[in-house]
């Protein structure tokens, strides 16, 4: 009688699904004169296609380097970020701000929005970018998603702290993009709002199948998360 083998042979790495970010060996050095600071020392990390993923750690860790480099806003200094299989690298300027626009939507903590904009046309105007058709019903339909409908009409100035960054994550959910990629999102939230925020951030993951990365210092957004990372001294412990 035949008995048959329990052991499988592992997936060959083509056939491995792509991830939606890799850092492979990645390290980042800021230079000043003769001064050297290394944000990142070695950094290897994967990130699944549709996570939702809390990235932690102290002030100066890196995560906000992490951030810059996973948005192709800043290169590495050695090593590799691929997003979505892409190397970043490999992009010439054109084409990776086309990248940009096209698969990730960024919110910062701050300098979000354009000040001679409203609420409105902002989101609007990140989502054309992203080549949105309606970008002005997608607008109105994101505001509302956050309770900032009837703020519409308003510009930054005019607006809390706490709206402005209502704002630039009503602008990430209408740009509806594969990589959402969020710096302290809930930082300037009263409970309410934030809990507004991680509910929405959530129903990208479940109805767009978006991949949602957060920096962030709240055990809150932590414990709402799929998995949380942490980064400490540029490293993944």
């Amino acid at each position: 009688m035949e008995v048959a083998s329990l052991y499988r042979e592992p997936p060959r790495e083509e056939e491995r699904p792509v991830a939606a970010v890799e850092f492979h060996d990645v390290f980042k050095i800021y230079r000043s004169g003769p001064a050297e600071t290394v944000a990142l020392r070695g950094l290897d990390l994967r990130i699944e296609a549709g996570e939702l993923v809390a990235v932690l750690g102290p002030s100066g860790s890196g995560k906000s380097t992490f951030l810059h480099l996973a948005a192709g806003l800043e290169q590495p200094s050695a090593g590799e970020v691929r997003i979505f299989g892409q190397p970043l690298n490999r992009l010439e300027e054109g084409a990776l701000a086309a990248f940009r626009a096209r698969r990730i939507a960024i919110v910062f903590q701050s300098e979000n929005l354009l000040p001679l904009l409203t609420a409105r046309e902002n989101v609007a105007t990140a989502t054309r970018l992203g080549g949105n058709k309606d970008p002005r019903a997608a607008a109105g339909s994101a505001l509302a998603a956050v309770d900032l409908d009837r703020r519409a009409t308003h510009r930054p100035g005019a607006l809390s702290g706490g709206e402005q960054q209502r704002v630039a994550v009503a602008a990430a959910l209408a740009r509806e993009a594969a990589l959402v990629l969020a710096d302290e999102p809930t930082g300037e939230l009263d409970l309410a709002n934030e809990r507004r925020v991680l509910d929405e951030l959530r129903r990208l993951r479940d109805e767009l199948g978006s991949t949602v990365v957060t920096v962030t210092h709240s055990r809150k957004l932590a414990e709402f998360a799929d998995r949380v990372l942490e980064i400490r001294d540029g490293r993944l412990v």
